[in-house]
């Protein structure tokens, strides 16, 4: 599938550089991230949010795990994780699991973790479980333009293997 066709149609509007990097099929963003030799503090995993008030993303180093109360005092919001099954007429053009953290594309408010802000490079899912995103820092910026920020992220002690075994659906 490649990069999906929403998120490509929105980059190229916007005048957003970004190279695709492709990589053998990986099933986690920890994953993708050794695959393609990229650190995985540079790699952005999707999370898929929800709560009364419908769904929402959060952005976060595929390396971390979102500390749940971080999350709602951030968001002042009762979210939890979103389930599978509820995604897939969501992301329509995505993977299930494979989803952009770019929540304009569909329509979605965004929350970034503050541990991305550093990075020179940034990577994330096109669509399926073998693309990813390259864009530079500035790039992921306008891209996360009007979403919230906030410390809700601590670096996984897991090993890699544990990881694949936890709940994120990007």
């Amino acid at each position: 599938m490649a990069i999906a066709v929403s998120l490509k149609e929105y980059l190229e509007s916007r005048g957003i550089a970004y190279d695709v990097i492709t990589h053998e099929r990986a099933t986690s963003m920890l994953e993708a991230a050794q695959c393609a030799g990229i650190p995985g503090d540079c790699v952005v995993k999707t999370v898929v949010l929800e709560d009364d008030d419908g769904y929402m993303l959060a952005a976060v180093p595929a390396s971390h795990h979102i500390r749940m109360g971080a999350l709602r005092r951030a968001l002042n919001r009762r979210a939890g994780l979103a389930t599978e099954g509820e995604l897939a007429d969501l992301f329509a053009d995505c993977e299930l699991g494979a989803i952009p953290p770019v929540g304009d594309v569909y329509g979605l408010e965004v929350i970034v973790d503050d541990s991305l802000g550093g990075k020179p490079d940034l990577y994330f899912e096109g669509g399926d479980h073998r693309t990813l995103v390259h864009v530079h820092r500035d790039a992921f910026a306008r891209l996360m333009q009007g979403a919230r920020h906030g410390r809700i992220t601590s670096a996984s002690m897991m090993a890699a293997d544990e990881l694949d075994a936890t709940r994120d659906f990007g």
